[in-house]
């Protein structure tokens, strides 16, 4: 099976045009639509996912004042 990935935009009708897909005219193809996620929302949601972190001191006592 072949596979080839592209992404197009619903025109206001309600249609979807591909063009320059590798197959050859009359050959039998299954179409699958599949939104794309959004990563905006996720970014929105977890600020931080993704970002740099760095340890000041790793090997220092958690919260050692709390247990005396």
């Amino acid at each position: 099976m072949q596979v080839y990935r592209t992404e197009t935009t619903v025109s206001p009708e309600g249609e979807l045009v591909i063009r320059g897909v590798p197959f050859r005219p009359g050959e039998k193809v299954e179409v699958i639509i599949i939104q794309p996620r959004r990563h905006k929302e996720t970014l929105e949601r977890y600020p931080l996912r993704g970002k740099p972190f760095r340890y000041e001191r790793p090997f220092d006592s958690v919260a050692e004042d709390e247990w005396r």
